[in-house]
């Protein structure tokens, strides 16, 4: 039995599980956006939150946790033929990608799940991204907006009138209707039995 065991296993021993996540964090980071499984996607997102909230921190400590996470992989560009070296996910991780998220509490990358299927094995495609600089945390917003329209609808429609309800007067044995022979020794009935 599996009890208490986390994670994915992704048909992979566990290096190989470490290497993958490392590699697919970097290329996350390197071009922002990936396409992946959602089953990867969904085991590496938290890795990748994690260490945006430690480039969030900003200091030695951090940078040197994030990079015996990661490792200081080097960013290469093809321009004319040659490959030209532009940094390393690090320090783009704690130059860009910390400061455009130092306002925002978590849920800094988002999946979003592709019509397309894997040819090989017909597994769901995702888009893993990192959230643009422009994206600020709306939800507040929208939720009191939608608050604020429902109250005003309510305003606008027509009053209604409230009729209040008279209380109920307990039936005196003497306003009750005249019941039947019948009526009146099954009433008996059942008094005499709930007595006893």
């Amino acid at each position: 039995m599996r009890h208490r065991v986390a994670g994915r296993r992704l048909g992979r021993d566990s290096e190989h599980r470490l290497a993958m996540r490392r590699n697919m964090v970097a290329s996350l980071f390197e071009h922002e956006t990936i396409s992946t499984t959602i089953e990867k996607a969904k085991e590496i997102k938290p890795f990748a939150e994690k260490l945006i909230t430690l480039a969030k921190k900003g200091d030695l400590a951090s940078r040197r946790r994030a990079i015996a996470l990661l490792g200081d992989r080097s960013m290469v560009v093809e321009e004319d033929g040659d490959f030209v070296k532009k940094g390393s996910v690090i320090s783009k991780l704690f130059s860009e990608l910390g400061p455009r998220y130092l306002d925002r509490n978590g849920g800094y990358t988002r999946i979003i799940r592709l019509a397309m299927r894997r040819l090989g094995d017909n597994g769901q495609l995702v888009l893993l991204q990192l959230l643009g600089p422009d994206e600020k945390v709306e939800k507040k917003a929208k939720k009191a907006k939608k608050a604020r329209k429902k109250i005003k609808d309510v305003a606008e429609e027509e009053p209604v009138e409230v009729v209040e309800e008279q209380p109920q007067e307990t039936p005196d044995e003497q306003d009750q209707p005249e019941q039947t022979e019948e009526v009146a020794e099954t009433a008996k009935d059942v008094q005499d039995e709930s007595k006893q």
